[in-house]
């Protein structure tokens, strides 16, 4: 008798303006190292959904929980996932709503929010949407390390504006269980040693990670997106997690 293993899915979701696509590169590694994954394009960042203005951080997390369970996944069969950047918010939304179905969360260069968090609090009420803003203005906030030409062009060309409802949206967290799921922080754009100084010291960008109970950190050092300037070491990264 042959007996079928499982393995619990791996959910890829990059940050703000980036869709499924982002992880392209990355993902043509994981198969090599025998991991169950896809790629995730949040509410809001498909170009083609006329509705996508409006989609909230609930839409974003409730679309993470449909495809995990679309995967397979169940409290018995728990996903990874694997959040970047501005993804943060609504991956902590499933963390505090869904904690039974995630074996592990993998941050790159990125990290748990706290309660009450909104990401742009000042932006103008007249604004349905957020574009990439130019290159320039964009390294002054995220590193762009190891991008090449190539690579910066394709995220200007594929990139999708951020809705605003999912920049003003407050993320409201109750459910300590979040701080008890398996996490990596994988450190990219700021070394570990710094961020857990930061951690401690009561920054308010890293406070949750001082709550974390299971806690693994690992560097990779490099720009803010090592899923087009390391993608093999990214993914290697990924496999070991899962495992």
């Amino acid at each position: 008798m042959t007996t079928t293993t499982h393995t619990p899915i791996t959910l890829l979701i990059a940050g703000h303006w980036l869709g499924a696509w982002a992880w392209d590169e990355v993902l043509a590694q994981l198969p090599a190292e025998g991991v169950e994954a896809t790629a995730l394009t949040l509410p809001g960042l498909d170009a083609a959904d006329p509705d996508r203005t409006l989609r909230t951080l609930d839409d974003q997390s409730a679309a993470i929980v449909d495809t995990i369970m679309l995967h397979g996944g169940s409290a018995d069969r728990p996903a990874t996932i694997v959040a970047h950047s501005g993804a943060n918010a609504p991956v902590c939304l499933v963390l505090d709503r869904h904690s039974e179905l995630i074996h592990r969360v993998v941050w790159v260069d990125s990290g748990p929010v706290t309660s009450g968090s909104v990401f742009a609090p000042d932006l103008p009420v007249e604004l349905t949407e957020l574009p990439l803003p130019p290159f320039d203005a964009l390294a002054e906030q995220a590193s762009l390390a190891g991008l090449t030409e190539l690579a910066l062009e394709r995220f200007r060309a594929r990139s999708v504006p951020e809705p605003a409802p999912v920049l003003r949206q407050p993320v409201e967290l109750g459910n300590p269980a979040r701080h008890d799921v398996p996490t990596t922080l994988v450190c990219c754009s700021i070394p570990s040693a710094q961020l857990l100084e930061l951690a401690r010291s009561g920054h308010p960008m890293f406070g949750e990670v001082t709550r974390l109970t299971q806690l693994e950190v690992v560097d990779l050092p490099t720009g803010h997106w090592p899923m087009w300037s390391r993608p093999a070491d990214l993914a290697s990264i990924i496999h070991r997690a899962t495992a």
